[in-house]
């Protein structure tokens, strides 16, 4: 596993922003501007006028994509914590599935997010100007693709050579149940 130290890391640095966000969507309107956890997510005030998703107007329309997405933000940070679990404190075979989920969910929920502006004719982030856009909304968006794609890869060879070694032991004869 120290060869996926990079998966760690990855998983270590995203959940506190992952989580970070996914209060700010919860807490609403508590953490909007005005309300009085808004200090926490200050930075929320800026984000919610480049991307409308996070912005007054869609909360007080009744929008629910936010919070839907928030929700999935904490079962993929679970399968996240529960990767570096089975990983670094208590070893488990099973560290690559949830590591892998926790990215197959990332990566879904993102091209979810970018399909849906796409087909909406970029109605939530098309205000912005083209730079913007692109250092506020596609860069981040394409991190978040690229890399829980290559942890998917990454984990999902390890998850199929696991396979390929038990279908191994149980066709030699050598059924082991570990």
């Amino acid at each position: 596993m120290a060869g996926r130290l990079w998966i760690s890391l990855w998983f270590i640095l995203t959940a506190p922003l992952m989580l970070w966000d996914a209060g700010f969507c919860l807490m609403r309107p508590r953490s909007m501007v005005g309300g009085d956890l808004h200090w926490i997510w200050a930075f929320y005030e800026f984000y919610g006028d480049v991307d409308h998703v996070y912005g007054v107007k869609a909360f007080e329309d009744g929008e629910g994509f936010a919070n839907a997405a928030a929700v999935l933000n904490v079962i993929e940070n679970i399968f996240g914590i529960l990767y570096l679990t089975t990983t670094h404190l208590l070893p488990s075979p099973l560290a690559p599935l949830a590591g892998y989920t926790g990215s197959a969910m990332t990566l879904s929920k993102t091209l979810l997010y970018v399909s849906q502006e796409y087909f909406c004719g970029f109605c939530a982030i098309g205000h912005n100007s083209v730079a913007g856009m692109v250092g506020y909304w596609v860069v981040p968006n394409v991190a978040w693709i690229t890399i829980s794609g290559l942890i998917m890869y990454h984990l999902g060879k390890d998850i199929v050579r696991s396979l390929r070694v038990t279908s191994t032991r149980v066709t030699s004869g050598r059924v082991k149940c570990e």
